[in-house]
């Protein structure tokens, strides 16, 4: 998968590629979300971190550019996102998804979605 990614990186890069910058815009190291979770409720945090897991784990056999640019891509906008959040006075909470985001996902990406949705609800009716 790394080797792919230097690929694609050097093809649409001007400049020489340094593999070490890239790695830090680019891939969202699995260390860097779990550390991000940290600012997380315990229970969220738990749910949080094995999701990271398992979805990495899920995907280390893909060799298509294009979803692994999207892949990382969507990762990095969740990292940043929490980071951000972590950072203000609120905390860390959730927003809604894009209708439009969506109406793109596949049935079976809905239906995680959906596992989610309940196993998080599951972990906030724990706290009350």
């Amino acid at each position: 998968m790394r080797r792919t990614l230097l690929r694609l990186a050097e093809s649409i890069s001007a400049r020489p590629l340094n593999p070490r910058s890239m790695s830090a815009t680019l891939l969202p190291p699995v260390p860097a979300l779990l550390r991000a979770h940290r600012a997380l409720p315990p229970e969220m945090r738990g749910l949080g971190d094995e999701y990271v897991k398992s979805e990495f784990r899920r995907h280390q056999t893909v060799d298509n550019p294009v979803y692994i640019m999207g892949f990382l891509s969507q990762w990095k906008m969740y990292l940043d996102e929490l980071r951000a959040q972590s950072s203000s006075s609120g905390g860390v909470r959730g927003k809604k998804l894009d209708p439009t985001v969506f109406e793109k996902l596949s049935d079976e990406q809905v239906g995680q979605l959906w596992e989610v949705m309940h196993a998080s609800r599951g972990v906030w009716k724990s706290l009350e």
